[in-house]
């Protein structure tokens, strides 16, 4: 170091130190601003993509937000349409149900009616029977006794009686 003090040269350091400013301002000019230019640049294209990746992921969750939201509205309806459906079932078996209880009690009091009328022929058919029988009972029976003429007179005899009685 001693050499170094003794053997300083201030012309020498003079033009070092002229030569060591040149030099940084050619760099200042030619190499530090294409380089920081460069840096800059790419900082703000790292800031961009970083802007655009943010934007990026608020739309995606935008557009997965208005699909949960379409999702739901679908469910929603679906689950209208099965409620009106079922609704619509439950409508039909019940107006079916009904219909079918009137029809069957159509259906009773018309066989009540056609066997109550199949009741009043079948009795009216039997007293017609039994009045014709009782008639041809009747007629066998007084032509035998009116075939005789003591017992023609005991039976009005008998008749009188039981006038008489009552």
């Amino acid at each position: 170091m001693e050499k170094l003090v003794n053997d300083f040269s201030f012309g020498l350091f003079f033009w070092q130190i002229i030569l060591f400013v040149l030099l940084l301002l050619l760099l200042r000019k030619f190499a530090w601003k294409p380089i920081l230019n460069a840096v800059n640049d790419r900082e703000e294209g790292i800031k961009d993509a970083l802007a655009a990746a943010e934007n990026a992921k608020k739309e995606m969750q935008n557009v997965t937000a208005d699909s949960e939201k379409l999702l739901k509205e679908a469910r929603a309806e679906r689950e209208a349409l099965l409620k009106e459906a079922r609704e619509i079932k439950d409508r039909m078996i019940s107006e079916s149900k009904e219909q079918a209880k009137v029809e069957g009690d159509k259906m009773i009091k018309q066989a009540q009616a056609a066997i109550e009328s199949e009741k009043k022929a079948a009795v009216a058919d039997i007293k017609n029977q039994v009045a014709e029988l009782s008639v041809d009972i009747a007629e066998k029976i007084i032509k035998e006794q009116l075939s005789n003429k003591d017992k023609q007179l005991k039976l009005v005899d008998d008749m009188l009686g039981d006038i008489k009685l009552n």
